[in-house]
């Protein structure tokens, strides 16, 4: 395994970083692999060292609806949640770049709770991002009309690899707001019409962002 160091986990104790590197598994994942899914039982809690995630929830007709992301440094507050309590995962989550994770068996959840505080924080602290992402959804699909909606997403995209293209097809990002591909390309016109955008093939190149330009 490739060894964990200590830069990487800057927040914990030696000894805790020391227990990581023995018992956490690395897992390296490709743009668009799915590290979870709906029903799926969840074994080891994930901690993202490179590259990024996206959180997808699923309704019962199997449509889809973007949550949030997870990037280097977070764990999944959903993961954390199924493990301890053996319930299925609600959620899909997938690879949005080649993304590389370190995978901590579940088992150390609640012995790390005791022995280390900063896993303690660290654990906590993945509760509150998540559930500020998740109140950030809420309101994005009860207030928020959908170009806004869109313009938001190809935003944080962008913001994950600090470039200005986005490699998103019509149909991903109409999967990933519950919309059609129709909607999508519509909107897409729109924004680029208004100098935000400027579509390619296969690919959104970012113009504008709150007044200044993404950097190459």
């Amino acid at each position: 395994m490739q060894p964990v160091t200590t830069s990487q986990f800057t927040e914990f104790e030696p000894r805790l970083i020391e227990e990581i590197e023995k018992s956490g598994i690395l897992k390296k994942m490709g743009a668009g692999e799915e590290l979870m899914r709906p029903g799926m039982y969840v074994r080891s809690i994930p901690i993202i060292l490179s590259g990024s995630l996206k959180i997808m929830r699923q309704d019962d007709g199997g449509n889809e609806t973007f949550l949030y992301f997870l990037t280097k440094g977070d764990t999944c507050a959903m993961s954390l949640t199924c493990c301890s309590a053996n319930r299925p995962s609600t959620v899909r989550a997938v690879a949005e770049e080649p993304t590389e994770l370190i995978m901590v068996p579940v088992e150390k959840l609640d012995q790390w709770m005791t022995m280390y505080p900063s896993w303690k924080i660290f654990v906590f602290q993945a509760y509150q991002r998540r559930f500020d992402d998740m109140l950030e959804a809420v309101d994005s699909l009860a207030f928020r009309r959908m170009d806004e909606r869109i313009w938001r997403l190809l935003k944080k995209k962008a913001a994950l690899q600090e470039k200005r293209f986005v490699y998103s097809t019509h149909q991903e990002l109409a999967d990933e707001l519950s919309t059609s591909r129709e909607v999508v390309t519509r909107l897409l016109k729109k924004l680029e019409g208004m100098g935000k955008i400027k579509t390619h093939r296969n690919r959104i190149e970012i113009i504008e962002v709150r007044g200044e330009t993404v950097r190459k």
